[in-house]
C-alpha cells in the first residue's frame, strides 16, 4: 500500500506502525477468505471458484483464531466470498474480538443492514472496507447485479451513522479510471474517512479482464488524479486517508513527482518508502482460504504454502523450510527478473507483484508489467 496522504500530505494515520518499520519477517496481516459463498459475481472477483468448495467449520475456524492470537497477528480481515455471507460470522469475529485480535472486513456492503450494522458498532470492529467501483451504472456492471450500488451506499452510511470507521474499496480499470474525481466527490459528501484505489490483478475473473487494465499512460495519469483529488478533500477541510494499493511504482513515481515538484517532504517520503519495502507479499501479508489454505498472499492462489488443518497458521508462516516459496518470497529481491533485478527503486517496490508477473511471463521472478516507469527513471544514478 501507497500511503498518498501520509506520504505527499504528512498525516499521522491509525496504520503508520505497520506501514513503516524497520526489521524483516514481521508478524502479518492475515486476510481470511473465510467462505466462498456470495450473492454477487464481480467481474474482478480473485477469488472466483467453481464447484463444490470444502469450509472449516466453526470449531477448527475457532482454533485458527487461537493460534493467531498466539502468534500476535497485528489485524485480521474477514474477506469472502462475501463474509456477511458465512452463517457463523458473528461468532468467529466476537471470539477473535475477545482474543485481543484488530477485526476487520472486506465486504460488498449488501448484505449490511440495520441489523447487521448495531452488530459491528456493538463488537467495536476496527475498520469495514466496502467496494465502490465508480458511479452507479459502472458499479452495478462491475458487480454484476442491479441495485448493488444503492445497497453498498446504504451500507456505508448505516456505519458511519454509528461511528463505525469506513472506508472505500475501489479496483481500477480502463472503464472506471475516468470516475476517480466522482468516487472522491462521494467519498467527501459521505463523509468517508478512508479510501484504496487497487491496481487490477490477473487472478480470479481478473485474469478474464487483464485486456481491461490501466495503460501505463492511465496509471501514471491516474496517480496524479488521485494526488489532486486528495488535495482537493485537504483544502475542503475533510482530511482523507488516501492509498493505492497493488503497483508499487506508484511509490517510486510519487516520489518523483514530489522531487520534480520541489515538494518539502520528498526526501522524508523516501525515506518511509524504503522503510515500508514495497510488496509483502509472505511476510507482512498473508492468506488463509476457506478450505484452511495458505497463501502467499490474497491473490496468489496457485502456490499453496501450507494447510492450517495439518499445522497451525504460526508454523507454516513462522517457520518456513529453506528454499520453500515462503523463505524465498522473503528474500525475493535476490531473484526478480528483468527490469526489476536492477532497478533504483528495487529497495521501496520490491519487485512489485509476483501474481501478476507470474500471470504474464509464466516465471514467479518475471518482472510485472504493470510497472510503468520508464527506463531512464529506473537507471540507478550516475
Amino acid at each position: 500500500m501507497i500511503g498518498i496522504s501520509k506520504l505527499y500530505f504528512g498525516t499521522v494515520e491509525a496504520s503508520d506502525r505497520l506501514r513503516y518499520q524497520k526489521g524483516a519477517h514481521r508478524k502479518p496481516i492475515v486476510v481470511w477468505n473465510c467462505t466462498p459463498a456470495c450473492n454477487l459475481a464481480c467481474s474482478h472477483c480473485y477469488a472466483a471458484h467453481s464447484g463444490e468448495q470444502k469450509i472449516l467449520s466453526t470449531e477448527q475456524a475457532l482454533a485458527v483464531i487461537d493460534d493467531l492470537a498466539a502468534f500476535r497477528v497485528p489485524v485480521l480481515l474477514f474477506s469472502g466470498g462475501e463474509p456477511f455471507a458465512r452463517p457463523d460470522i458473528r461468532t468467529l469475529a466476537a471470539y477473535a474480538k475477545s482474543k485481543g485480535l484488530r477485526v476487520t472486513f472486506s465486504t460488498n456492503g449488501t448484505l449490511i443492514d440495520y441489523d447487521c450494522a448495531d452488530w459491528i458498532r456493538d463488537l467495536g470492529v476496527a475498520y469495514v472496507g466496502i467496494s465502490i467501483d465508480g458511479t452507479e451504472a459502472v458499479h452495478d456492471t462491475f458487480r454484476r447485479r442491479p441495485g448493488a450500488y444503492r445497497e453498498a451506499l446504504a451500507a456505508i452510511r448505516r456505519l458511519r451513522d454509528r461511528d463505525v470507521k469506513v472506508g472505500l474499496r475501489v479496483t481500477m480499470t480502463r472503464d472506471n479510471v475516468a470516475a476517480i474525481p466522482a468516487i472522491f466527490a462521494l467519498m467527501r459528501a459521505e463523509r468517508v474517512p478512508r479510501i484504496c484505489l487497487y491496481h487490477l490483478v490477473y487472478t480470479g475473473r481478473g485474469r478474464e479482464i487483464a485486456a481491461t487494465d490501466l495503460t501505463h499512460g492511465q496509471a501514471r495519469a491516474a496517480l496524479d488524479t488521485i494526488v489532486d483529488e486528495t488535495r482537493r478533500s485537504f483544502d475542503s477541510g475533510f482530511p482523507t486517508e488516501v492509498l493505492t494499493v497493488d503497483n508499487h511504482c506508484d511509490g517510486a513515481a510519487l516520489y518523483l513527482k514530489m522531487k520534480a515538484e520541489g515538494h518539502p517532504n520528498a526526501e522524508h517520503a523516501l525515506d518511509l518508502l524504503k522503510l515500508n519495502g514495497g510488496n509483502s507479499s509472505g511476510e507482512g501479508i498473508a492468506c488463509i482460504s476457506w478450505d484452511g489454505t495458505v497463501y502467499p498472499d490474497q491473490f496468489w492462489r496457485n502456490h499453496p504454502v501450507g494447510n492450517v488443518l495439518e499445522k497451525p497458521f504460526s508454523e507454516i508462516w513462522g517457520n518456513p523450510p529453506p528454499g520453500s516459496l515462503l523463505d524465498l518470497m522473503r528474500r525475493k529481491k535476490e531473484h526478480v527478473k528483468g527490469r526489476c533485478r536492477d532497478c533504483r527503486w528495487l529497495d521501496i517496490c520490491g519487485g512489485n507483484f509476483r501474481a501478476r508477473g507470474e500471470a504474464v511471463t509464466g516465471d514467479i521472478w518475471g518482472e510485472d508489467p504493470t510497472c510503468y516507469l520508464t527506463d531512464e527513471e529506473i537507471k540507478v544514478s550516475e
